[in-house]
């Protein structure tokens, strides 16, 4: 029951922040008359917000189960399981919603595509598809929700298998606080990494059709056909080579904490990571559904309707948050079980009679893997891309 209610107050707040005919969106769409900028920060102040409602929601879950059996905290973390159960019972709706997005979003471009000039059929679609943007963020705002809720209980499974039961993890002590501000941190830069990707593989796609512009100008004239298979080998390329910052992060990094500062540093960072992965997933799901609503709402008519000023100020927002809600938002939901399962496995070995040798190895490959996978990120950069000095 715990479960199903905060699915339902999931679906609540979602759609107050997403919903082209709520107040938030309408905020950040009537914030195109001065520009991308002020569109920009109405979005961003509104996924924000979005998301301290959501992690309180999640709070009051964990806190309400958890009184259901006050006296064995055993059985109190068996109820916050219960609840992710509970909240796993939407699976079917959720698959739904998740589905509905992109049938409608596609629907809508292949319609314009076709060239067909009915404004009735190209409005309907049109909403259909800011629709499904609020449903998309709705099924991320659940998916993140039941990693936090799982995020629990492995932790708690964690906390087992360290030994920390009777000690707790005290952040009071100098490496289990510096283990809680390494596992803050980590889910920005994860953000970072697939936020940079996206921003390359966009600035290598647009040169290359800006060459082909250059080279064959027949194609503006449709004399010639484009070269779309560069475009998409572009894309592709990127998508594969990219993986491998982020995936090298999420699990070498709980790995490291755990041999250079021990079991408690691990649980702090387990934490951090819970606390501001789930804050940053939420936020850019969101902000991004408000950015993209905004702009449909503008070509529903709003300020004036496509082609004006207030329409290039959305359009500019909308393509901003589809990195946010369509990679780093999301692609933060397996990270934070990743790292989850990774301290679990690992939580034997680091309370372990290692010598610090061995630990010093352990660290030390972790170290050169996650500067590796920094190095990575960084290479084939944008200015690289453009020749500059």
């Amino acid at each position: 029951t715990m479960g199903i209610v905060l699915a339902l107050v999931t679906l609540w707040i979602t759609n107050y922040f997403t919903h082209p005919d709520k107040r938030p969106v309408m905020e950040t769409a009537t914030s195109t008359r001065t520009g991308p900028a002020t569109v920009i920060l109405s979005g961003m102040a509104e996924g924000m917000e979005s998301t301290v409602w959501a992690i309180i929601t999640i709070g009051g879950t964990i806190i309400a189960s958890n009184l259901l059996f006050p006296e064995s905290l055993a059985l109190g973390a068996y109820a916050v399981a219960l609840a992710g159960l509970g909240l796993l019972t939407t699976t079917g709706f959720i698959l739904a919603m998740d589905t509905y997005g992109p049938i409608t979003d596609n629907a809508h471009g292949i319609f314009e595509m076709g060239g067909v000039h009915n404004e009735e059929a190209s409005r309907i679609l049109a909403w259909m598809d800011a629709i499904g943007n609020t449903t998309k963020a709705l099924t991320k705002g659940l998916a993140i929700a039941t990693a936090v809720i799982a995020a629990v209980s492995l932790f708690r499974s964690f906390i087992d298998e360290a030994h920390l039961l009777e000690k707790g993890i005290q952040i009071n002590l100098p490496t289990v606080f510096v283990g809680l501000i390494i596992g803050g941190a980590v889910p920005f830069l994860f953000s970072a990494f697939a936020i940079k990707a996206v921003g390359r593989a966009a600035f290598g796609v647009v040169e290359e059709v800006r060459r082909q512009f250059r080279e064959h100008p027949g194609i503006m004239t449709f004399e010639e056909k484009p070269d779309y298979g560069k475009c998409v080998d572009i894309v592709t390329a990127m998508a594969q080579k990219e993986l491998m910052g982020p995936a090298i992060l999420a699990i070498f990094s709980p790995i490291l904490v755990g041999f250079a500062l021990g079991a408690g540093a691990l649980g702090g960072f387990l934490g951090g990571a819970i606390l501001t992965g789930q804050l940053l997933a939420v936020y850019m799901a969101n902000t991004g559904a408000n950015w993209d609503n905004a702009k449909k709402k503008i070509e529903d008519g709003y300020m004036g309707g496509k082609g004006t000023d207030a329409h290039k100020a959305a359009v500019i927002g909308d393509t901003v948050g589809d990195p946010y809600k369509d990679t780093a938002g999301p692609a933060l939901n397996p990270m934070i079980k990743v790292m989850n399962l990774v301290g679990i496995l690992l939580a034997p070995f680091v309370i372990g009679d290692l010598s610090w040798g061995m630990r010093g190895l352990v660290v030390a490959v972790c170290v050169g893997l996650i500067g590796l996978a920094v190095v990575f990120s960084k290479r084939g950069s944008i200015v690289e891309m453009a020749g500059a000095p």
